[in-house]
């Protein structure tokens, strides 16, 4: 009979066949990690949740930054949920063709900073989300980058009128 929760977990990761993107004269490497969930004994109900990881040699981020920052994404886009599984530290170093190290330092950040907890024995597994400090920590992100802009504009005479108008037309899309 079909039992409730977590019966299985098999996780997935294979290597995009655009394995070389050209992006901004960089070569990303494209891999998709699927996480299935069995729930019964007959396989019939299953849920899959895709996401892909863009690594770049070339990028000047580190490679466990990137790993960070995307699965980051996938949790407070919704792409990832509270509860969901993250592979094995040791999987996705292989998967990806990169040290072990790297990616435990990428669980590590995500861990210190309440995005995922750890298990010992289980593995690791998106934490419950505060939408309130997400949009705290976007907020301060934004207001540095303004600060930038505004010493920017005042560096080159660029009058408070013409920074509004090119926010507006920026945050509109034109």
């Amino acid at each position: 009979g079909a039992r409730h929760g977590c019966l299985g977990i098999r996780f997935l990761l294979r290597s995009n066949k655009k394995s070389g993107l050209p992006i901004d004269n960089c070569v990303y490497r494209v891999y998709t990690v699927y996480i299935r969930y069995v729930q019964s004994d007959e396989i019939q109900q299953s849920e899959e949740h895709l996401m892909e990881i863009y690594i770049s040699n070339s990028s000047p981020k580190p490679i466990y930054e990137q790993i960070t920052d995307q699965i980051k994404a996938a949790i407070i886009s919704g792409a990832l949920r509270e509860g969901d599984p993250l592979p094995s530290i040791r999987f996705l170093a292989k998967e990806l063709r990169i040290s072990v190290i790297t990616t435990k330092r990428a669980y590590e950040d995500l861990e210190q900073a309440g995005f995922i907890n750890t298990v010992p024995g289980k593995g690791c597994f998106v934490a419950p989300q505060n939408p309130a400090l997400h949009h705290e920590e976007a907020l301060k992100a934004v207001e540095a980058h303004l600060q930038k802009a505004v010493e920017a504009a005042e560096l080159g005479c660029v009058s408070r009128g013409e920074v509004f108008e090119t926010l507006t037309l920026l945050y509109e899309g034109d």
